[in-house]
């Protein structure tokens, strides 16, 4: 194998968004991304605070989302939840474009909005993820939001929120990682529900997969890889 566990499981983001989660489920899947050592748990951000403390001492990251789903918010709002998140223990942010900006070629208030959230992130240590939403997108929009975020030094550009029309798909993460610098990562949301589908899209050079199929790709991983099953709650 080309790859080990950690490898894989560094790879993903635990989604714990769906709106409908009861606190019995959240409090279950962030314990099951400790077990499984996940990059982070992202989570609900009324549920943050809890789940920084559940998570700290451990390498699994508490993040959550800003602007979610829909990117609409003011920028006033977007950056008073960045300094909430970040006061409760966030470690990552992901954040949504305005997508009615985007689409209306509003090209410097798309920027001045990225740059607000980025200067939060970085100024408390923390990093960034920018949702594109690319199932509303053409490929100049794509393009042209990759050219900001790299010039402002985001941490990821993220194909997706999860909750549009369409995921992360192949020919999207193939353009975000072209049309990004070396330094900023590509994330891929919605979709990857397999170890397989995630090999495929980490030989594309996506470095972090947003899912909620976390145990059943960490199995089959282990399993793959020849390692004991973990007993996770």
């Amino acid at each position: 194998m080309e790859f080990g566990y950690h490898d894989i499981a560094k790879m993903i983001d635990h989604s714990l968004l769906k709106p409908t989660l009861t606190t019995a489920e959240l409090e279950a899947g962030c314990q099951l991304a400790l077990a499984y050592d996940v990059a982070s748990v992202c989570i609900m951000p009324f549920y943050l605070k809890r789940c920084a403390e559940l998570l700290e001492g451990s390498t699994v990251k508490a993040s959550t989302t800003i602007g979610f789903p829909h990117g609409g918010h003011t920028t006033y709002v977007k950056q008073a939840e960045a300094e909430r998140a970040i006061a409760e223990g966030c470690e990552e942010l992901d954040m949504v474009v305005n997508l009615s900006q985007v689409l209306s070629g509003e090209w410097q208030y798309v920027a001045d909005e990225i740059e607000a959230i980025t200067n939060i992130a970085h100024q408390a240590g923390q990093k960034i993820k920018v949702i594109f939403e690319n199932c509303y997108l053409e490929a100049e929009h794509k393009i042209e939001l990759c050219r900001i975020c790299g010039g402002l030094g985001v941490d990821w550009v993220k194909t997706s929120t999860g909750y549009g029309t369409g995921g992360a798909t192949l020919c999207d993460l193939k353009l975000m990682r072209a049309q990004s610098p070396e330094n900023v990562q590509v994330k891929a949301a919605g979709g990857v529900r397999t170890l397989d589908q995630l090999l495929e899209v980490r030989a594309i050079g996506v470095s972090r997969v947003g899912a909620s199929a976390t145990r059943e790709i960490l199995d089959t991983c282990r399993e793959r890889l020849k390692l004991p099953p973990l007993n996770s709650r």
